[in-house]
């Protein structure tokens, strides 16, 4: 009788994040036939297909959306006590430099940040907020252990050549709007909705991707730019537009603003990925493993 292991939910994961088998076997490091076998083997334990087969790639069916849901709870509890018990044999020390977006240092990477020194206190955790072509180059430089970018659509292709990729998070887009907005207490909205909407986007340096209006949406009407999210969302509280931003910074929301989901089946949706050089220093482990700890948590907190 076929049962379920943890390489087998490891690979259905990461298929369901690279969204193909091929791009999965890459990231892991297998070979696309042995990726096969191992989806194979968990859908016969399931008992129904996990993935549908399309030109595009693949997608998850309703059974292939539970297990992925469940993987990555078990995954991030493996995680959690392979890093507990890591503790208990030794403790990491010296010093760890950490890039990120600005996104994900709303919550996620403090998150991480304090799991990683709380089980270690003898590593010293340096945090670098810098957009990706730049955390990219220290990363190269040797200036960063590890890098956090989003990668997916809309985004540059960014040259991750001889790079260590370990995805963290499967995320998505809402859109937020102030509490007094019509669209505040609604379940979800569809891109016609957001046509006559005015927009605060991001403001940055040129060449560096930032959040503008609706991915998918034709001709938005952009009334004001800003560098920083708590302008953006000081903005949106004001009433002056509305703004994206992705799901791994809700629990940062201040108050004054609610998110909306958009239904859109034209948006692909991004990943957050840890980056980090080909081989792992046990600190860099320690630190990746402590993002996909807390990305699972504020997968849980948001669903």
């Amino acid at each position: 009788m076929a049962e379920f292991t943890l390489t087998g939910l490891r690979i259905v994961h990461q298929v369901a994040a690279a969204g193909s088998f091929t791009r999965a076997a890459e990231l892991l490091g297998y070979t696309q036939s042995a990726v096969s076998r191992q989806v194979a083997a968990m859908e016969a334990a399931a008992g129904a297909p996990i993935f549908d087969r399309t030109r595009r790639g693949v997608a998850l069916t309703p059974a292939g959306q539970v297990l992925v849901r469940r993987a990555t709870e078990i995954l991030a509890d493996m995680a959690a006590t392979e890093w507990e018990l890591a503790g208990l044999r030794d403790r990491l020390a010296g010093r760890l430099t950490i890039g990120a977006y600005p996104t994900a240092v709303m919550a996620l990477v403090p998150r991480a940040m304090a799991q990683v020194t709380s089980g270690h206190p003898g590593l010293a955790v340096v945090l670098e907020e810098a957009s990706t072509p730049a955390l990219l180059r220290r990363l190269r430089a040797g200036r960063s252990d590890v890098v956090v970018i989003g990668v997916g659509h809309d985004l540059p292709d960014y040259d991750l050549g001889e790079l260590r990729q370990t995805t963290v998070l499967q995320g998505d887009l809402l859109v937020v709007v102030p509490d007094t907005h019509r669209f505040a207490h609604l379940d979800g909205v569809t891109v016609p909705d957001l046509a006559q909407e005015h927009w605060i986007a991001g403001d940055g340096a040129a060449g560096e991707p930032q959040f503008g209006a609706w991915p998918t949406l034709s001709d938005p009407h952009i009334a004001h730019t800003a560098r920083s999210w708590s302008t953006r969302l000081g903005l949106v509280a004001a009433g002056l537009g509305i703004t994206v931003i992705p799901d791994l910074a809700l629990p940062a929301l201040p108050t004054g603003v609610q998110a909306v989901t958009v239904t859109d089946s034209h948006w692909a949706g991004r990943a957050t990925v840890a980056v980090t050089p080909p081989h792992l220093s046990p600190q860099a482990q320690a630190m990746v493993t402590a993002l996909q700890n807390q990305a699972a948590r504020l997968r849980g907190a948001t669903t």
